[in-house]
């Protein structure tokens, strides 16, 4: 099993990889996946900023494309005086690509805070919601 220091590391590697000209923001991330690799990723920025893309969004990308599963945990490592926690928009991709998995957050000083994605996207909107349209009986949360 990969470890939490392992995907740490992994993490902090990656964000030396980060095109940020114009925020100066370096992130990096790392995965682990069923096969008991590590997937990592990195920011990369865009002059229009829409088009930036996540640390975190980078390294499922890889994960997907290389036929490979997220599974356990992620590690999300910058330089903040606190560890700082996925956006809205990567915290829906892990949770649609990897579940309720541990996400390890860090900085470089080495404090580090560990949630799990549930604790991080409560109520979370998923695949069955689309299904919801087609059987309205099937809401969750509904009670007979």
């Amino acid at each position: 099993m990969i470890t939490r220091e392992q995907l740490i590391a992994a993490a902090m590697q990656a964000r030396h990889r980060a095109h940020a000209p114009y925020s100066k923001f370096h992130v990096g991330a790392a995965l682990a996946t069923e096969a008991g690799t590590i997937i990592t990723g990195c920011n990369v920025e865009s002059a229009s900023y829409g088009l930036t893309l996540c640390a975190e969004r980078v390294a499922l990308s890889k994960a997907v494309s290389e036929g490979q599963r997220p599974c356990g945990r992620i590690a999300v490592v910058a330089d903040t005086p606190t560890p700082t926690p996925p956006c809205g928009a990567c915290r829906q991709l892990i949770w649609e690509l990897a579940g309720n998995v541990e996400v390890i957050l860090a900085n470089l000083e080495g404090q580090t805070v560990i949630f799990t994605m549930q604790e991080l996207l409560p109520h979370a909107f998923a695949a069955e919601f689309l299904t919801m349209s087609h059987n309205p009986d099937a809401s969750p949360g509904r009670r007979s």
